[in-house]
Order: structure tokens, then C-alpha cells, then sequence
């Protein structure tokens, strides 16, 4: 019986394995992004797809979006949306976001801008507050995807 039961084991770790590495890590870079930087926009393994933390710069810039945290998160979700497009991703495919912010007092105002992108069936979300974030912005989200 031990013995089965060892074989068993075997055959199922083996199998895991077999399934694991064909699942290549491939790395995306949204187009018109910053060169140099030592992460991927996004990372995609089997049909998932991990995003780096976005925060509110303008496109092609390191500038934020001027008008405080309900901009920059504006800016955060429309960066997060063209990362997804560029991967073959959606909105709606969002399984799981991180919320980074300054300050726990713009939780509201970040929430109201939030609530737009996900009118419906909104991802299963954590936020919580950091002591400074990149560039100096109030808000920055990560995301995880299901790849259409």
C-alpha cells in the first residue's frame, strides 16, 4: 500500500512539474514606455498575466497627472488598461488589484475613479497605505489578469 501510495505521489509530482515548465515566463513592454527600467510592464505565465505597479505619469513621460490623487488614479487605471490591451488582456479579465497610496485619505477619492473601471464584477482588491511611492505619486495599482 506504501508503496502505491509513493508511486502515486511520483506520478502527481511529476505531472506538476511536466506542467510547469511549459508554462515560459514571457515578458511584455508596453510600447512608447521608458527604457531602462529594470521591470516589465507586464509578465505573462500560462494564461495569467502579472502587471507591474502603474502609477498616474502621462504616457512616454516620468510627469504625473496633474490634479491630485483623483487624476493620477484616472491616469494609474488608463496606464493599467493599455498595458492589458497591449497584452491581450481586458478590464474585465482583472482577477486581482493592489492598491498603493500615500495616504489613507485619499481613499474616497481614489475609489470614486476606481469604481468606473470596474462597474461591474469588480476584481478581488487589497489597498493599503506606503511611505512614499515612485516619483512621488499618491497612488499605485498592480493588477493580475486572465489572458483572452
Amino acid at each position: 500500500m506504501l508503496a502505491r501510495r509513493a508511486a502515486l505521489m511520483s506520478v502527481i509530482t511529476f505531472a506538476l512539474i511536466a506542467t510547469a515548465c511549459t508554462q515560459e515566463k514571457q515578458t511584455i513592454q508596453l510600447p512608447g514606455s521608458l527604457e531602462g527600467l529594470p521591470f516589465s510592464s507586464a509578465v505573462r505565465v500560462g494564461d495569467m498575466l502579472y502587471l507591474s505597479g502603474q502609477i498616474g505619469v502621462l504616457p512616454g513621460t516620468r510627469d504625473l497627472a496633474p490634479g491630485g490623487t483623483a487624476a493620477e488614479t484616472r491616469q494609474t487605471m488608463e496606464n493599467i488598461r493599455a498595458v492589458l490591451d497591449h497584452a491581450g488582456s481586458s478590464m474585465d479579465r482583472v482577477v486581482k488589484c493592489t492598491v498603493f497610496l500615500l495616504d489613507m485619505a485619499d481613499y474616497q477619492a481614489m475609489n470614486e475613479v476606481y469604481r468606473e473601471f470596474f462597474p461591474r464584477d469588480p476584481p478581488a482588491r487589497s489597498a493599503l497605505a506606503a511611505s512614499a511611492l515612485a516619483l512621488g505619486a499618491r497612488v499605485e495599482i498592480e493588477c493580475m489578469a486572465l489572458i483572452e
